[in-house]
């Protein structure tokens, strides 16, 4: 019986995955607290005042800002108090609804990142907007919640010979109690999970954020390359959009309503197969070898 495992938010782009025990989702909404906020890139294209949906790029994230990691970050989304810690030490304190706090927190990732001293990083936030990778994609996609089963993330380790966080996928939603790969049938039809209707839309393609250990911060495992030599692309996990009101648990079971009959196409001896689901993601980058800093 496939059951929810684990529930996360990422309240800021990038940063910290906070989980949570339970969540209440509105149909066509996304995961409330989700991607927030990001910190946008000093000389990028982000823009408060003409803002456009912008490739992640833009921004400070995983897949080219590893340092990231390192540090463990706690957002009350209700109070908007930020706390960061390193190795357990609380390194910042700010509270991000106010103008001293965002910008206690802009100095302090310049810190972390090696930035010049005129060049903060910005922080960005849009009133219905989450900083989703797939949020330039569609505003369908962003309001859509990620999910990961974590029967294909063992059968991966499987494959690989080497333990895979599942953390690294960084998605909001976590199934257990499926076969490997089995939700790659479920694309345009229906499932259930608590009292929520989802249809699932698109699979994830993995970029190089995947590569980063969020205990360690290190790029260790070339997930996309390893994914696409063992099962012909680099797909792990799903978006889904949810059709009605409901509330998701940690426990909750999850049923599968209807399945469109090209599913059975997006399997092939029960792996992956190149080409055969829409696509979201960029294309992968270079890892960097900047190791994460300790911050004083």
């Amino acid at each position: 019986m496939a059951r929810i495992t684990h529930l996360f938010r990422y309240p800021i782009k990038g940063l910290s995955a906070q989980p949570v025990s339970r969540v209440s989702l509105r149909q066509g909404g996304g995961f409330p607290g989700d991607r927030m906020f990001a910190l946008a890139r000093p000389d990028g294209l982000y823009s408060e005042t003409r803002f456009v949906p912008l490739p992640k790029r833009q921004y400070f994230m995983l897949m080219k800002d590893e340092r990231l990691a390192g540090l463990t970050t706690h957002l009350d989304v209700d109070t908007l108090d930020l706390t960061v810690r390193v190795r357990g030490n609380i390194v910042l304190e700010a509270n991000l609804g106010t103008p001293a706090g965002i910008l206690q927190l802009r100095r302090f990732y310049a810190r972390v990142l090696d930035l010049p001293s005129d060049a903060l990083p910005v922080f960005a936030q849009q009133p219905g907007y989450n900083f989703s990778d797939s949020a330039k994609a569609s505003r369908q996609l962003m309001n859509s919640l990620s999910f990961i089963n974590l029967a294909s993330v063992r059968d991966l380790e499987q494959r690989i010979g080497r333990p895979v966080d599942p953390l690294r996928f960084r998605a909001n939603v976590y199934l257990d109690g499926l076969e490997p790969w089995e939700e790659r049938r479920w694309f345009g039809g229906e499932f259930s999970a608590g009292s929520v209707q989802f249809r699932g839309l698109e699979e994830t393609t993995r970029c190089a954020a995947t590569e980063v250990d969020p205990l360690t911060a290190r790029r260790d495992i070339p997930l996309p390359r390893l994914l696409v030599e063992h099962y012909g692309d680099d797909v792990l996990g799903f978006f889904a959009e949810i059709l009605a009101d409901g509330e998701l648990h940690i426990g909750d079971e999850v049923t599968v309503a209807a399945q469109p009959s090209v599913g059975d196409a997006l399997r092939v001896g029960g792996a992956p197969r190149v080409g055969t689901a829409p696509r979201v993601g960029d294309a992968l980058a270079e890892a960097s070898d900047i190791p994460f800093p300790v911050v004083r």
